[in-house]
């Protein structure tokens, strides 16, 4: 994506242009706004439209705002045929929350923060994959936090504020933008209450832990049943005898999920074995990370070839445990009773039959 840019339509003059990220970029010419305009209005039922002219390799998405009783558009500017096509077809509700989180704060002071991150938002979902935006949960420190606060049961986005800002420190206003991380993985569930109260509901929880590798194959093993052998049971040894509570949640596990080196490495050997050498080479020749993977049971090092041990996956899955603190919450009278049996019913939905599995790894 190229840039996003906010568009005021006057009634008398007709496209104004308010404010664009990258800001060092010069704004479209007026006819182009004009153009996408016509659009909207041959197509007043689609409050989302797409231009791509002719003449050019960019192409356009507008999102028409109504906000204070004037008209606004959200342009997105991109190129023909790149991945943000994607993003269009599989996000088009988050591409709309953000639209409408970025026009109400235009005549604030707040809206040159706000535009930035929702260029980075939008950017972030055609080019990241699906392991980097959970390892975001826990490596961005408002999102953890947003998701400690999450796990002790319903709230309300103006107690989330509060708490952000009291507690923690977080003076951020734009919750709604960072909050679609969360409604993208489906770990939560966004209710009106109480007329216009907008409230929270966690339906599933991340984690992270160690698992046994999938995929055990390795050339070597072809022509030494007895390495294939070692192999196979020091894994079941390490994965049946020690306690399981080592694999969650680890402190080194996440020390190693944010080291891109670290990361590359896991998931290359996903696939194959691969040389010493070539180990090295993903790690930036730090042989004192070889050795601690080496030590830690990460890796496993057999006649010069090093194949996967430990995986490390994360784990979506239903947060069973909320239930309790729900309870606790509802006698002392932190919640009211609406929210409290909404969360209980939305848990008991993920539990209901034809049994579902209550977890999934990522």
């Amino acid at each position: 994506m190229d840039k996003i840019i906010i568009i005021h339509w006057d009634k008398s003059t007709g496209p104004e242009p308010v404010i664009q990220y990258p800001p060092d970029k010069k704004f479209p010419p007026k006819d182009l706004f004009l153009k996408i305009w016509a659009i909207h209005e041959l197509e007043k039922d689609n409050s989302m439209i797409e231009f791509a002219p002719d003449e050019k390799s960019k192409q356009y998405l507008s999102l028409l705002q109504n906000f204070e009783d004037e008209i606004y558009f959200l342009i997105l500017e991109y190129e023909q045929e790149s991945v943000m096509d994607n993003v269009v077809v599989d996000h088009p509700d988050i591409l709309a929350i953000i639209s409408k989180n970025l026009i109400e704060l235009i005549h604030t002071e707040k809206i040159t923060r706000a535009i930035s991150e929702a260029y980075n938002t939008i950017k972030n979902l055609s080019v990241v994959e699906e392991e980097e935006i959970l390892l975001s949960f826990f490596r961005d420190k408002i999102k953890f936090t947003i998701l400690k606060i999450l796990r002790k049961g319903a709230i309300s986005r103006k107690q989330l504020i509060e708490i952000l800002k009291n507690k923690y420190g977080f003076l951020t206003t734009n919750i709604d933008l960072i909050l679609v991380a969360f409604l993208r993985e489906n770990l939560i569930l966004k209710k009106n209450l109480y007329g216009k109260r907008v409230f929270y509901f966690l339906i599933k929880d991340i984690s992270y832990m160690r698992l046994p590798p999938k995929n055990i194959e390795s050339e070597l093993f072809r022509e030494d049943k007895k390495s294939l052998s070692k192999y196979k049971q020091k894994i079941r040894d390490h994965f049946t005898k020690k306690n399981c509570e080592g694999f969650i949640d680890e402190k080194k596990i996440l020390k190693y999920l944010t080291n891109k080196d670290i990361l590359q490495l896991i998931k290359e050997l996903r696939g194959k074995s691969i040389s010493v050498k070539a180990c090295l080479n993903i790690l930036n020749n730090r042989e004192d990370i070889l050795e601690d993977l080496l030590d830690e049971n990460y890796i496993y090092e057999v006649k010069g070839t090093i194949l996967l041990f430990s995986d490390i996956r994360f784990i979506k899955f239903t947060p069973s445990y909320i239930v309790d603190n729900l309870i606790q919450r509802y006698e002392r009278e932190e919640i009211g009773k609406e929210e409290f049996l909404i969360h209980l019913q939305l848990l008991a939905q993920e539990n209901q039959e034809p049994p579902k599995l209550q977890f999934e790894i990522n």
